[in-house]
């Protein structure tokens, strides 16, 4: 049983990164305190102690829960009667592997942001953290929050694709299109910079959101890749645009497009999958309406107001009341929640529980690695090892 075994309340969640001019830090606590499941109490912020502190002390942490780095915080919160149950990993993508692991090893849970690590050498190291900690390991990909993913995953399910055939999946936005990295914007600094990022530009920051939703949904994952890598901005040293070719063991195949300099695209990640017997759609920036289309009869347009148990369990408000990326991030919080309750009193998480985790992390850095792997031999098919 865990040393949190009766433990009431909110659980009490710890951060590492996220401090000012972060953007995914902001997000996580928003969806973390959105169901009132979490309280956000101690924090390592920053790599810089002054912003740090400075951070902490604008969202009302104690003082002495500020931390200067995250190996102090993760020694010091696990001895404390009052110490975090859980941690968010918010970093840029160098930095998840040794606070994950710092954390993992004193027994607090750790909720992750994608993709797992920089490299498939370390997710490895990482998943084998994982499994011999008692703690639980969440990665938010976000997209699998939403209830109309959550219906079309239970469509396939049940058959209403017949046999796989197809998928497509796109991600694409138009932010990268000009080298902003070199004029100030921080995001772009660190997505665009190998040390890291990782050997993934577009394809491990959206590209890997856009392979693990292909696969939630249909319940597949490709066995092999064959992938095209550019760098349309002179100067770039990662790729911002990808085209990969996806090959099945069931004998469907697929194709992933991911570009972070698409002109007029915000943030349109898409995904259709087809089968023997009929077809879905569906869109992010339309999220509360998926297109499903039997072979013969006229396309059918749903939405909330008509999704099943595995949709409506995660709404907050009545249909035609928009809930987007927010609300489907809270969804991920939530379901971890519920997980790192039960695993309290040594139980397993409630029945319909699902949330992304080390073996998702895992199959996140195989495509990318191998997506590299095969631009560099000029798309040869590659496995996903």
């Amino acid at each position: 049983m865990s040393r949190f075994a009766g433990r009431a309340g909110p659980i009490r969640l710890g951060m590492v990164g996220g401090g000012q001019g972060a953007f995914i830090g902001a997000v996580h606590r928003i969806a973390a305190r959105m169901d009132g499941h979490f309280e956000l109490v101690a924090g390592a912020l920053s790599s810089t102690p002054e912003t740090a502190r400075e951070s902490g002390a604008a969202l009302g942490l104690a003082p002495d829960r500020i931390y200067d780095d995250f190996e102090t915080m993760a020694r010091r919160e696990a001895r404390l009667k009052d110490g975090i149950e859980a941690v968010a990993i918010v970093t840029p993508n160098h930095l998840h592997f040794a606070p994950a692991r710092a954390f993992l090893r004193r027994g607090i849970h750790v909720i992750c942001d994608k993709p797992m690590t920089a490299t498939g050498a370390e997710a490895k190291k990482l998943a084998a953290e994982a499994a011999k900690s008692d703690a639980l390991f969440v990665l938010t990909h976000n997209y699998s929050g939403y209830p109309m993913i959550r219906q079309a995953r239970a469509m396939v399910a049940e058959g209403f694709l017949g046999r796989l055939r197809g998928v497509q999946v796109e991600y694409v936005q138009d932010w990268l299109a000009t080298p902003v990295e070199s004029q100030g914007s921080k995001q772009a600094e660190w997505r665009t910079d190998p040390a890291r990022s990782g050997a993934g530009g577009a394809l491990g920051d959206i590209g890997t959101h856009a392979f693990q939703l292909a696969a939630f949904v249909t319940g597949e994952a490709p066995e092999a890749v064959s992938a095209d890598l550019t760098s349309f901005v002179t100067g770039r040293r990662l790729d911002d645009d990808a085209r990969v070719l996806l090959r099945y063991a069931s004998g469907a195949k697929g194709a992933l497009w991911c570009s972070q300099v698409a002109p007029g695209n915000e943030n349109r990640l898409t995904l259709r999958v087809y089968g023997e017997d009929g077809g879905l759609e569906w869109s992010q920036e339309n999220p509360e309406r998926l297109v499903a289309t039997r072979l013969g009869e006229a396309p059918r347009l749903m939405t909330r107001a008509v999704a099943g148990p595995e949709a409506t369990r995660l709404q907050r408000v009545p249909s035609g009341h928009p809930e987007g990326y927010l609300e489907a991030f809270a969804n991920l919080y939530a379901e971890a929640a519920a997980a790192i309750r039960a695993a309290r009193e040594g139980a397993a998480a409630p029945a319909g529980t699902l949330f992304p985790d080390v073996g998702d992390g895992l199959a996140g850095l195989r495509f990318v690695e191998a997506c590299v792997a095969s631009a560099k031999r000029d798309g040869r098919w590659t496995a996903l090892s």
